[in-house]
């Protein structure tokens, strides 16, 4: 397992963001992506649940971030199309992980799949999706510095 870097501010994995999920991101050998977090207060629906929108974001990150695996992180995997299914609620305050993968891959683009899963094992929503492969720099005026774009320790 080799940690993935994050960022200051961005909702999902942003350390410095006080409404952000904090996710920890790990490349796993078989080019999957393991996620790790545990949703707070500000980041559910219904109370004590995590709302869909969130749960949908923590899925696009993590199959997005497959790419990082294999690939330079100078190209990122810009979402195109995501479609989620909702199996259980998933809980706020325990901990949660997602699972991300690559599917299909051509030069362009490629599709994934991702699971995020509760802490009993059961699969709590499925998410697949298109992701388009993007220079950073076509996608924002990203500066790894000023973002704190770097490994943070566990």
């Amino acid at each position: 397992m080799r940690k993935q870097p994050t960022s200051r501010m961005c909702f999902v994995c942003g350390e410095a963001n006080p409404a952000g999920l904090h996710v920890r991101f790990y490349s796993q050998e078989d080019g999957s992506v393991l996620a790790r977090f545990e949703a707070r207060e500000p980041h559910q629906g219904y109370p004590g649940r995590m709302h869909g929108g969130v749960i949908t974001a923590v899925l696009d990150e993590t199959i997005g971030r497959a790419l990082m695996t294999r690939d330079s992180q100078a190209v990122w995997g810009v979402t195109a199309e995501l479609s989620i299914r909702f199996r259980k609620p998933a809980p706020i305050g325990v901990p949660l992980t997602a699972v991300g993968r690559i599917t299909e891959e051509g030069s362009r683009a490629f599709k994934g799949s991702g699971e995020l899963v509760l802490p009993d094992g059961a699969i709590a929503a499925e998410c697949t999706g298109t992701f388009v492969k993007l220079d950073i720099t076509r996608i924002a005026d990203f500066d790894a510095e000023r973002e704190e774009w770097y490994v943070r320790p566990d």
